[in-house]
Parts: structure tokens; C-alpha cells; sequence
């Protein structure tokens, strides 16, 4: 019997969360349980807007190889054009969600920067195994980009935003933005990306049937999204960005992630790597936090101090843009 690796303990606060989640989070998920998971219910775009003064408008564009998807634009009603840009792309492993999942952010930051935010709903996995999620991801990004004047933002303001699985989504779209000539990016903002599907570091053994999403979950979604690719040499960095030998030439980017989940080390080696290529990353790793804990505790200590660092860099980064 495989001896259990000794792992960080979680964040007392948080753990007394834990068990209020059990069966509406994504631990232990197989093949087998996925349609479950996928039919949790998620607050629709409406209830998290709620009475605040944004608008949600819908519009059907070409994903990869011609298939039509769609996408949904934020903005405040009374939106006075060029803000920023905010591209979404929603987590879920890459199986999971809808572009609605988590918008809570994007309707934060229409309110507070006049910013005008698009959400993309790439399709998912395993139905659509890679390269589909992250193409479907890259052509919203350019449809994003080439109608800014139409949706009333800065295109040099065009920040990528994505957390879980759409934050590895996030980091592969922005290296082919980088390798294909653009569309420019102020800023890549991930939140404990899924970017590794190796399952080799240490984070990813000792995080195995505990928190939320754990090792079992990580193997399935890589599974679904890579099919018997996962893990060998033939996997695009585009698929998963830790494969990338090069990350020269990205935007300035944010990386979050909690020190007692999955994530921990493929995003801290990322950070990592960005600065040894002569990048710019702001790294942040959460004692105690599992994953998504500043969406599944909102009301927690660690959850405060995680949302208040996000949206520090965020404003820094538009107020350096403005200058």
C-alpha cells in the first residue's frame, strides 16, 4: 500500500467549510461521475447581476473549424466608451460549467473600471477533446479584439482572465496569442490554473480525496481533454502550458493558488519560469486554501485577502495603461 504523503493542513476557517461542501464539489470524480457534476446548479447571469445596473447582451460567433459558439458581453448601462477589456473563460476542468459560472468578478470589475467583459462558452471535453477547448477560446479572444469598437472598449486595454480549468485555457490562449501574432494582451489574470497534466509534482500526491478538487478529479479531466495523450511527449503547451519551453513574451501576469490544493506547485513553477524568461508574474499562494476558495468561502479571511490582492493588481495594471 502507497504510503500518504504528509500535506499542509487547511486553514481552519476554511476546513470548517468543508464538509457543507461535500457533494457539490468535484472529489474523487471518474468518468462515470461527470454527467452528475455537470448538472449541479449554477446562479444564472440574472441572479448574479440581480438589480445592479449591467447589461448582459448574447452573440453567436465562429469557434474552431467553423463551428458557431457563443459568447456573452457585460457592460454597465450607462457604459461611456473605451474601458477595458476583460476576456472570461469560466473554470470547470475543461468538463464542466458554462460561461455564466463565477461571472461574479466580471460584474464587479463592469461596475468598477466601466469595463466591458465577454465570456466565451468553448465547448467542453471529453465530446470535444483538445485542441477544440482552446481554439474555441483563442477565436473569441479574436472576435473580442477585432469588434472593440462596436462593444465600447480599449483594445490596448484587452485583459484574459480565467480561474481552474479556464485558467489553463487562459494561459494556452495566451501563448497563441503570442505565437500567432495577437491579439495584444494588457494582462493575463489566472486563479489556481490547471495547467500540468503530468501528475508529477508533489501538490498533486498529496491533495487525493480531500478538498475539492483533488488528484482523482485532476486525472479524469486531463483524461477526458487529452485522451491517451495525457502525460506522454505528445502534448501541446497550447493543451497544457506547463509544457511550454518558452514563456517569453507574455503579458504581466497574476497567478493565484492555495497551498493546500493540486495546483500548488505547477503554478508556482510557472510563476517561476515567467521571471527566469525575463517576464513579469505576481505570485500568490494562499496558506491553508483549497481550490476555489475565494468562490466557495467568499466570506472568509483568506477569501477577503485573496479578492482584495486580485483586484489590486488589476487596478495597477489599468492605472499604469492610462498613464
Amino acid at each position: 500500500m502507497t504510503q500518504e504523503l504528509p500535506r499542509p493542513p487547511f486553514d481552519p476557517e476554511l476546513a470548517e467549510v468543508l464538509p457543507a461542501l461535500n457533494g457539490r464539489v468535484p472529489l474523487g470524480m471518474t468518468a462515470d461521475r461527470l454527467e452528475r457534476y455537470r448538472k449541479l446548479p449554477f446562479p444564472s447571469i440574472e441572479e448574479q447581476i440581480g438589480d445592479r445596473p449591467v447589461v448582459c447582451t448574447h452573440h453567436m460567433i465562429t469557434g474552431y473549424r467553423d463551428a458557431a459558439i457563443e459568447v456573452s458581453v457585460l457592460s454597465r448601462r450607462d457604459h461611456e466608451a473605451p474601458g477595458p477589456g476583460i476576456y472570461h473563460l469560466h473554470g470547470g476542468g475543461m468538463v464542466m460549467g458554462n460561461r455564466f459560472a463565477a461571472a461574479g468578478p466580471l460584474i464587479d470589475w463592469v461596475l468598477k473600471h466601466d469595463a466591458v467583459a465577454v465570456t466565451a462558452e468553448f465547448r467542453l471535453a471529453p465530446e470535444h477533446p483538445d485542441p477544440v477547448p482552446v481554439e474555441d477560446c483563442y477565436a473569441g479572444l479574436r472576435w473580442t479584439s477585432r469588434n472593440a469598437d462596436l462593444l465600447g472598449f480599449d483594445p490596448a486595454r484587452l485583459v484574459l482572465f480565467g480561474g481552474s480549468g479556464g485558467g489553463g485555457l487562459a494561459a494556452g490562449t495566451a501563448l497563441l496569442a503570442r505565437d500567432r501574432g495577437g491579439p495584444a494582451l494588457l494582462g493575463l489574470l489566472l486563479q489556481c490554473p490547471m495547467i500540468d497534466d503530468r501528475d508529477e509534482t508533489v501538490s498533486s500526491r498529496q491533495y487525493d480525496g480531500v478538498g475539492v478538487w483533488d488528484r482523482t478529479s485532476n486525472r479524469t479531466a486531463w483524461a477526458a481533454v487529452l485522451g491517451d495523450r495525457r502525460g506522454t511527449a505528445d502534448v501541446s503547451p497550447y493543451a497544457a502550458a506547463a509544457r511550454a519551453t518558452d514563456l517569453s513574451g507574455l503579458p504581466p501576469t497574476f497567478i493565484d493558488v492555495g497551498a493546500a490544493e493540486v495546483f500548488r506547485d505547477e503554478d508556482v513553477a510557472f510563476a517561476s519560469r515567467i521571471w527566469a524568461a525575463g517576464g513579469e508574474a505576481e505570485l500568490h499562494v494562499w496558506g491553508g486554501a483549497f481550490h476555489g476558495f475565494y468562490d466557495l468561502a467568499p466570506g472568509s479571511a483568506l477569501a477577503e485577502a485573496c479578492v482584495a490582492a486580485r483586484d489590486g493588481w488589476l487596478q495597477r495594471l489599468l492605472d499604469r495603461a492610462v498613464r
